[in-house]
C-alpha cells in the first residue's frame, strides 16, 4: 500500500531496494533503511541502517549509522553504531564501529577500530597518534618481560 514500508526477510523497514541483476555506481544518500541485494559501486552515506543481503557485491566507502552485511563488501566502513557480519558475509577492508557482530564462518579481511565514533576518530589524527619510538607510527612490538605502557 502506498505509504507503508516493506519489511525485508529479516523484518527491517525498508525504504529503498536494488534488486539482484541491478547495478548501480554513483553516491547513495538515504534515511530509514536501505537494502542492496545487486551490485552498488561508489560511495554510501547516512545515520540510517544499511542491509547488504546476500549474494550482493558492494565496492564502495561506507559511512552509516549500522550496517548489517550477509554479501560481499569492498572498502572502508565506519558506522557510528553498529556493524554486523552475519554468514556467508565477505568484508575486505578497514571498519570502524561503536559495536561489532561478526558471526562464526564470516571472511573479514581488515583493521578493525572499536569505541566511541568521536573518541576513535580523534585517536586516529596524526596530531593525536602514538609512536612506538621504532619508526612505525601505531605499531610497535613487545618482547617478553618488557612493561606495556
Amino acid at each position: 500500500m502506498f505509504g507503508q514500508k516493506e519489511l525485508d526477510e529479516d523484518g527491517n523497514n525498508v525504504s529503498a531496494l536494488l534488486e539482484p541483476g541491478c547495478q548501480f555506481e554513483g553516491k547513495l544518500t538515504f534515511k530509514d533503511t536501505v537494502r542492496i541485494n545487486g551490485h552498488f559501486t561508489g560511495e554510501i552515506f547516512s545515520e540510517g541502517t544499511l542491509v547488504v543481503g546476500e549474494g550482493a557485491v558492494v565496492d564502495a566507502h561506507i559511512d552509516v549509522g549500522s550496517i548489517i552485511i550477509k554479501g560481499k563488501v569492498n572498502g572502508e566502513i565506519d558506522a557510528s553504531e553498529r556493524i554486523e557480519m552475519k554468514v556467508p558475509a565477505e568484508v575486505r577492508g578497514d571498519i570502524r564501529a561503536r559495536t561489532l557482530v561478526i558471526e562464526e564462518g564470516v571472511l573479514f579481511e581488515g583493521k578493525c577500530r572499536m569505541g566511541e565514533a568521536r573518541i576513535v576518530r580523534e585517536a586516529e589524527e596524526p596530531a593525536n597518534s602514538l609512536t612506538s619510538g621504532n619508526g612505525n607510527d601505531g605499531e610497535g612490538s613487545y618482547e617478553e618481560g618488557s612493561p606495556i605502557l
